[in-house]
């Protein structure tokens, strides 16, 4: 079966048009630093602190565009960290989640849900699910190989849009245990 790019996924935050105005002022627009490999998607200039109840990451990337809810994606290593409880979810699913303090330049907020590790991911368009032979939703193995620390990943969420692009999403935690690199590839495995 053919392979796709594995990406790591550093934590970031993503923010509503709302707490962006309270963040960084009134009718503040965030800035292009660079795009991600989703269609539409970038990384800005801005960061925060994002704040738990035991330490805090001083400066963390906003990820654009603005969302329609407020969203931390952190590791499980980073939860602890900073002593939060962060939920594996899908990106999107923050009901019941975590929650922190966010401080921008200009204020802060203090979000009751929102504190997700984010569940392994394959983005695929139409297409690639075909391709591949699965669906939206679909739970699914990828097999890593890599130097010394290749593994199979169980449950890996297919997510199926024609605004995505083929690649897998997983967290830093996850990256560090295959030893992934920027050239890191992986396949599904039955």
């Amino acid at each position: 079966m053919e392979k796709f790019i594995v990406e790591t996924s550093a934590r970031h935050v993503h923010v509503s048009r709302e707490d962006l105005d309270i963040l960084f002022g009134e009718g503040f627009e965030l800035s292009f630093k660079k795009d991600l490999s989703q269609p539409g998607q970038f990384v800005t200039n801005e960061k925060v602190a994002v704040v738990g109840p035991k330490k805090e990451f001083p400066a963390v990337s906003i990820l654009g565009p603005v969302r329609n809810a407020t969203q931390v994606e952190i590791s499980a290593t980073d939860a602890r960290t900073i002593g939060v409880t962060a939920p594996v979810r899908e990106s999107g699913d923050i009901k019941g989640s975590g929650s922190c303090k966010i401080v921008g330049p200009k204020g802060e907020i203090e979000i009751k849900e929102g504190v997700i590790v984010a569940k392994r991911h394959i983005h695929m368009t139409p297409a690639d699910a075909e391709n591949y032979g699965v669906k939206d939703k679909d739970v699914v193995r990828v097999k890593i190989d890599s130097d010394g620390r290749s593994l199979v990943f169980g449950d890996v969420v297919v997510r199926v849009s024609d605004k995505f692009k083929l690649a897998m999403h997983i967290d830093t935690d996850e990256s560090n245990a295959c030893s992934a690199t920027s050239a890191t590839m992986g396949e599904i495995v039955k």
